[in-house]
């Protein structure tokens, strides 16, 4: 996410009473996890299992919960509990929502359709021709382009279901992402799609998802993806152009989709899979071996 106002790495130091290490001077514009660093992001690290490939990220200044060497070019902010530090500045830059007349109103497209019930969250923007079903739900900050039809009961940029254990319990990640829902998006009714932890989950041009699908955060589903009921998506997944998931298939978190691939009804995917195939099981394997193993099990039942 990028932050609303810039600061320096000397400056937030100071704020959250960490120990500088390296260039003070970096300005931090924005905060993201480590998937979606870029340079001029602060990102956290609290285990010595991901020091490495956090001091080697873009990420410009990293809150961090042991002194180590700095890299070149880059800032540490040494802090007992980096999670906690870096949840703060999520919530001072994302504040929450306070749900009265106040808010910012919402910007509404030429010919769009908002049914009653429906909640429409500080600077949500809409484009033309959509249409809103009664009590859906577009939370603060999300983008909807044209002609996208968002059906009842649905909500578009719920909280993350993302939480660091700590001592105290199951402590809330502060989500500082939002949810772009593109061109002739069609969301059936009771979809929930999760705003992104730190950047934007996207939904493609003319994609297509049946009643009761579940998106997590910070997912990239691609163009005319069809997604059949009660669907779920882990966060952080990659689903490529024109794929197909059938009913109550389910994907596990950080998972990439080449194009075109068809996932069949009540499959499980806990690993990257190439584009143009169809899988099938739980695990999933190829569905033509799929197949070829089941009737090889019934074969071996019949026998005498």
């Amino acid at each position: 996410m990028q932050l609303p106002q810039p600061t320096t790495a000397a400056e937030l130091a100071e704020k959250l009473s960490a120990e500088l290490i390296g260039d003070g001077h970096l300005s931090i514009t924005g905060a993201n996890e480590i998937h979606h660093v870029k340079p001029g992001d602060l990102c956290f690290v609290d285990h010595p299992k991901y020091y490495a490939p956090t001091l080697a990220s873009a990420a410009s200044v990293i809150l961090i919960d042991k002194v180590q060497e700095c890299p070149p070019g880059k800032a540490l902010l040494v802090h007992p509990t980096p999670f906690q530090a870096y949840n703060s500045v999520i919530r001072g830059a994302r504040p929450q929502v306070h749900y009265n007349s106040n808010e910012a109103p919402a910007s509404v497209g030429k010919g769009t359709i908002i049914a009653p019930g429906v909640h429409l969250g500080k600077g949500v923007v809409i484009g033309r021709d959509c249409l809103l079903e009664p009590n859906c739900v577009i939370g603060e900050g999300c983008v909807l382009g044209d002609r996208v039809t968002v059906s009842a009961g649905t909500v578009v940029g719920g909280e993350a279901f993302y939480y660091k254990r700590t001592a105290e319990g199951l402590t809330a990640w502060r989500g500082g992402g939002s949810v772009r829902l593109e061109d002739d998006v069609f969301l059936g009714p009771c979809c929930t799609i999760a705003r992104g932890v730190s950047s934007t989950t996207v939904i493609g041009r003319g994609s297509k998802l049946d009643a009761q699908v579940q998106i997590g955060h910070d997912c990239r589903i691609g163009a005319h993806v069809q997604m059949a009921a009660q669907v779920g998506v882990a966060g952080n997944c990659v689903i490529g152009d024109w794929s197909i998931l059938q009913g109550q298939a389910g994907i596990a978190q950080n998972v990439t989709m080449g194009e075109r691939t068809v996932i069949m009804a009540q499959s499980g995917v806990g690993r990257d899979l190439p584009p143009g195939k169809s899988w099938f099981g739980s695990p999933v394997q190829e569905a033509r071996k799929a197949f070829r193993d089941l009737v090889a099990l019934r074969r071996l039942g019949n026998r005498e």
